[in-house]
């Protein structure tokens, strides 16, 4: 979409040369959303695929957005590709809470919360440093690697793989599926979209039948089971939430290591205050979601009356996309002894991430432990041949190349 950028709040358009979602050049897409922030809190933008869309930017918007009653997430048809895909797909996949409003989301948050417990997250915590020390064990004899492939990615999917009773024997599969799923927007095509969603629905449906077969100490057989008084989540709502968790579950949190990665390795006073304080580690996680977090956009809500955000003026029936990226990203300056800046890295308000404790953890383990395991570690090539991928939802790495000795 070169040329197809930012507008003023008055809806006026105006030329840039880069967009932020295909922006992949070190550092292109944070210039990106600087210059559209430096214009002021809301823009009129084209979206990929080409809807018009008002994207806002500063973290005051932001915040008023994510919780506007104006504001609607529409429901699964709003959903990537709802009227392409075969009906019983786009079912399977659209019916989760970030797809709701209240009351509809109430419900489906409240059956999911009762399974997806703290209790659940906390007792994680001894594998997943077991997984961090075995995957960074395989590259003891190595002189360089690329973290998304030897850790960012693998440790994040064995986890919530083994959160939800998926056998360790198919993590692999997901890779493949969840790729296109993730881009967001219209941006992986329809036939890719639809051809992964088919995949994982069949899988997701043959073992949610396995569960109810066989019960077990997982998350999918506690959602196959949960109920509230006479309610339970219907199989289109199983499926769907199994679709998010997988989806959020573990690309947002390969997204926070290898962008956290990245900003304490180009900010090497920040990692030597971190080496030499490990008690700052729970906060130099916030940071880092905060600076450089692991998604760029919200999904994209509608308003279903009109709304006034930061002093613009939005009709009724205007998609609203929140900038998470920009939103979060002022100040400018990573530093990990910053107080508690309340990122949006999350979300805020109802929608806010179920799973944001088990993201913390896995942070807080991945990173504590590399940067104590390799000493020396570093990039292996400049900061400027670091390429993100493209993509309207997520904000990472296509690979992070590094030193460890």
């Amino acid at each position: 979409m070169p040329g197809n950028a930012p507008g003023s709040c008055d809806g006026r358009m105006h030329l840039a040369p880069f967009d932020p979602w295909t922006a992949t050049a070190d550092g292109e897409r944070h210039r990106a959303y600087a210059a559209l922030a430096a214009r002021g809190p809301v823009h009129r933008v084209q979206l990929p695929g080409g809807p018009m869309a008002w994207l806002v930017t500063s973290r005051d918007a932001a915040r008023a957005a994510l919780t506007h009653p104006g504001l609607s997430k529409g429901g699964p048809a709003r959903a990537p590709y709802a009227g392409e895909l075969p009906p019983g797909i786009a079912a399977a996949i659209n019916h989760h809470m970030l797809a709701m409003d209240p009351p509809d989301h109430t419900r489906l948050r409240k059956l999911v919360s009762a399974a997806f417990t703290r209790r659940r997250t906390e007792a994680l915590a001894p594998g997943i440093q077991q997984l961090a020390d075995d995957l960074l064990d395989r590259l003891a004899e190595q002189d360089e690697a690329d973290l998304i492939t030897a850790v960012a990615y693998p440790l994040p999917i064995a986890v919530i793989c083994r959160l939800l009773g998926v056998p360790d024997g198919d993590h692999h599969l997901f890779r493949e599926w969840t790729a296109p799923l993730v881009v967001g927007g219209d941006m992986a095509g329809v036939e890719a979209f639809t051809a992964a969603a088919s995949a994982l629905v069949t899988y997701v449906r043959e073992l949610l039948a396995e569960k109810r077969r066989r019960p077990a100490d997982d998350l999918l057989s506690a959602l196959v089971a949960v109920r509230d008084g006479g309610d339970q989540l219907s199989e289109d709502e199983l499926t769907s939430m199994v679709y998010l968790l997988l989806l959020a579950g573990h690309e947002t949190t390969v997204n926070l290591i290898g962008n956290g990665v990245l900003a304490l390795l180009t900010h090497p006073d920040q990692l030597a205050r971190l080496r030499a304080e490990p008690e700052r580690l729970p906060a130099a996680v916030e940071e880092l979601l905060r600076f450089d977090g692991p998604l760029q956009s919200a999904i994209p809500a509608i308003a279903t009356e009109p709304v006034e955000l930061a002093g613009v003026p939005i009709p009724e029936g205007a998609n609203v996309v929140v900038g998470l990226l920009a939103a979060n990203r002022d100040p400018d300056r990573f530093d990990i002894t910053r107080e508690p800046p309340g990122h949006l890295a999350f979300g805020h308000g109802v929608h806010h991430c179920l799973g944001a404790p088990l993201a913390r953890l896995e942070g807080r383990i991945a990173l504590g432990s590399l940067i104590a395991r390799f000493p020396d570690l570093r990039l292996a090539v400049p900061p400027a041949e670091i390429v993100r991928t493209p993509g309207f939802l997520m904000n990472g790495l296509a690979a992070l190349p590094v030193r460890l000795r």
